[in-house]
């Protein structure tokens, strides 16, 4: 035993040399500034190849390839006014080795202490399970593509930091301890590197083909989530949707409450982890908020009914907690509300004890670890159990409850103006019944609440709801026909045409795992499908995903660590993605992202004599295009078509989800919008128009939006290097090779920039 322990400790060290050696070098290939930069490489899959080596500097360029994909998919706030930083910003080269070092010490640990090498039958079995069970194809395929479609690759850099911290876990969870911590989280140094034997690096792998490769789902269906590495069961406890993964944090389980939480990867369909080291204290019934860098959970109440007002800020690129300050905090509570502004968290109402209520919050401001006091005056009586939504520039709560004499459910609310710090009431005129332990999600331009319970004698559990217009402070009732059963403790997603709530109790004791889908332009509902569906809970937590509900954790009886994706397609199709796409001669098609919301891309190649470019666009699933024309530039000089040559009728090519349209004519220093007129996803859905802006700007290979000196210096320090995914734009002509000509050429264009 001891000898053994000796030997991982010696290669723990020689790692850390190893780390602090390469990290004085570029990553192959790769220039040193491409914060902006998102590459995939060609989607046509590649052979087998037979690897003896693949340097720590190569594992760590292919984790920031892999990173790259999924900071793309996280969710920037449309709230926050600033826009979204590129990785490099948020992910620091130091961090990105300390994932990979992260995953060699856990095989090096494997192979040396338990003597359980990870074999390349277990990588091969590993690669083919994510590809059978994602849950997000079309990610899956984006990250099979950022790494080359190299089956290798896949299996070194994607399957084996999964599969080793699965397996890990496993021998933890039977007892089968190496250190103290299971996670490990809190080593630091040299001790926390590792190199690992890996007799698998010389074998052969396969590429597995991705199911569902068009990208969809079924609608209404469901699918579990996986149990392998779940977080411990739970209630009362908070999930936030980051864009790429669901995170869920504290909560209570059977004997106590939780500091610890999990990322679940729908792609992959894994769970990793949240660390504990530095993180708040234990606690349920606390809230989250997502802010497009950080998860910010602050509040609730732990063992011996203590109540908290302290929180802490997790970044999940980092897999790390910073305390939030408590000078200035608002008073310890729990049950109550928050909300993100887009540049604060709010906070408001709850209960400082177990009878007593709040009409007081914060603002919590992230950049400057601050709290400032929101106004009592004109405050909605004090309350806990209530909701609250953020509709752009003012947070609405309502509902709720509090006791004196005697019980009181709300049907008063108000509306916070954080600029003013002034609160309105909202109308009582038509307004639901009063209640508690309901939902309200936001929908755009109005918040629909729906179930909760009363107290009049007997308890009363509510299958009716409202529609709150602010622009008119009015109500509307939902309807009640083929609505789903009276419930509270249920939970309610907005999928952007539609408001599904599903689970929760009827008394506490009779659980639900029914639900049903509310449909506003109609007024109408449809009950969701039972068949597959979790087992019925109450205090579960849900998230929105763009084309699924996650459901996962709450109470039966018992605390679940269960979960599953509801599948509910959206009546007009949906656009995930779009790039423009370009060949570089015999180094590879590569993609430059077109983000559908905030800033454009910009385009930095140059289009050749007649100014071609391709635009493809992904869908949420299979999708025809009926407009004519099928697409035009509605916006910017150019044109749909090729060689110079405009086409009419717009015609793009249709490949399942995958719509690609040839552009020509595009002048530089523009941004254009491109319109796909009359997409439909079925033939009974309405066709929309979808517009995709972009930006082109000959030259600007960091894509600042300005050409000067910076892009001048980032191509000469490519020059002769191979083109790949770190380096294509700096390959200014696509002509597969970065040469004196590109150089020239940015040269040529410094000095331009895109309008603002």
């Amino acid at each position: 035993m001891t000898s053994r322990i000796r030997s991982v400790a010696a290669a723990l060290v020689f790692l850390g040399c190893l780390v602090t050696l390469t990290s004085a070098f570029n990553l192959p290939n790769r220039s040193p500034h491409v914060s902006s930069r998102l590459a995939f490489l060609s989607m046509a899959p590649k052979p087998a190849q037979h690897r003896t080596m693949l340097t720590l500097a190569d594992r760590v360029a292919y984790q920031r390839v892999i990173e790259e994909v999924y900071w793309r998919h996280r969710i920037w706030p449309k709230e926050r006014p600033d826009p979204k930083p590129s990785l490099d910003a948020v992910m620091t080269r130091a961090q990105l080795e300390r994932k990979v070092a992260d995953y060699l010490r856990d095989s090096q640990a494997l192979e040396d202490y338990w003597q359980r090498p990870i074999t390349a039958e277990q990588l091969q079995a590993e690669m083919e399970r994510m590809a059978q069970q994602t849950k997000q194809p079309e990610v899956l395929r984006q990250l099979f593509a950022a790494l080359g479609n190299d089956p290798f690759i896949i299996a070194e850099c994607l399957a084996r930091p999964v599969l080793a911290e699965r397996v890990i876990a496993e021998l933890y969870a039977h007892g089968r301890r190496f250190h103290s911590d299971p996670k490990r989280g809190t080593e630091s140094g040299a001790e926390t590197q590792a190199t690992v034997t890996m007799a698998a690096v010389s074998a052969s792998y396969a590429l597995p083909l991705i199911l569902n490769s068009s990208g969809g789902c079924i609608d209404d269906t469901w699918t579990p989530t996986t149990l392998t590495n779940a977080p411990a069961g739970r209630y009362n406890h908070t999930a936030v949707w980051t864009g790429s993964e669901m995170i869920i944090w504290g909560g209570l389980g059977s004997s106590s409450f939780f500091n610890t939480g999990g990322r679940y990867n729908p792609s992959t369909d894994s769970w990793t982890a949240t660390s504990t080291t530095n993180a708040p204290v234990a606690r349920g019934r606390h809230t989250a908020v997502w802010t497009g860098t950080e998860m910010i959970v602050w509040g609730g109440f732990s063992s011996g009914a203590t109540f908290l007002n302290t929180g802490g800020r997790y970044s999940p690129t980092t897999d790390s907690w910073t305390a939030t300050t408590i000078t200035n905090a608002p008073t310890a509570r729990r049950t109550h509300t928050a909300v993100w502004t887009g540049t604060e968290m709010i906070v408001w109402g709850g209960s400082p004890t177990i009878s007593t209520y709040l009409n007081t919050g914060g603002r919590y401001n992230p950049s400057t670890d601050s709290w400032v006091a929101t106004s009592i005056t004109n405050a909605p009586t004090a309350r806990r159990y209530h909701t609250a939504v953020w509709t752009g520039n003012q947070m609405i709560v309502w509902g709720g409850y509090s006791q004196d004499a005697i019980n009181h459910y709300w049907n008063t609310g108000g509306r916070y103006d954080p600029v003013s710090d002034n609160w309105t009431p909202t109308s009582t005129t038509n307004a639901p019944d009063g209640r508690a332990i309901h939902t309200a999600i936001w929908t755009g331009s109005q918040m629909v609440v729906w179930g909760g319970t009363f107290f009049d004698g007997i308890i009363e559990d509510l299958n009716t709801g409202g529609i709150y217009t602010p622009g008119t402070d009015s109500w509307t009732a939902t309807s009640t026909t083929n609505v789903p059963g009276g419930r509270y403790r249920h939970t309610a997603a907005w999928t952007g045409s539609e408001m599904i709530v599903w689970g929760g109790t009827l008394d506490d004791a009779t659980f639900l795992n029914t639900g049903g889908r509310y449909s506003l332009s109609t007024n109408t509902w449809t009950a969701t499908s039972s068949n597959n569906a979790p087992s019925a809970r109450e205090d579960h937590r849900a998230v929105w995903t763009g084309s699924q509900m996650i459901v996962w954790g709450g109470y039966d009886g018992g605390y679940v660590n269960t979960g599953g994706r509801y599948c509910a397609q959206s009546q007009a199709p949906m656009a995930q993605s779009a790039f423009s796409r370009k060949t570089h001669g015999a180094a590879g098609t590569f993609d430059i992202e077109m983000p559908l919301t905030g800033p454009s891309g910009v385009e930095d190649r140059s289009g050749g004599a007649t100014h071609d470019y391709s635009l493809v666009v992904t869908f949420s699933g299979n999708v025809t295009v009926t407009g004519l024309p099928q697409s035009q530039v509605i916006t910017g000089m150019g044109c749909v078509g090729s060689g110079g040559t405009c086409d009419p009728n717009g015609t793009v090519s249709v490949s399942g989800s995958i719509v690609t349209v040839p552009l020509t004519n595009i002048a530089d220093q523009q941004v254009i919008n491109v319109q796909i007129n009359g997409v439909n996803g079925a033939s009974d859905e309405p066709a929309v128009n979808v517009n995709i802006p972009m930006g082109f700007l000959t030259g600007d290979v960091n894509g600042s939006r300005l050409v000067n000196s910076t892009d001048v210096a980032q191509t000469k320090s490519q020059v002769g290097h191979v083109v790949g995914a770190g380096n294509f734009r700096e390959d200014v002509n696509a002509s597969g090779a970065i040469t004196a000509t590109d150089v020239s050429i940015v040269k040529s264009d410094v000095g331009h920039a895109l309008p603002p």
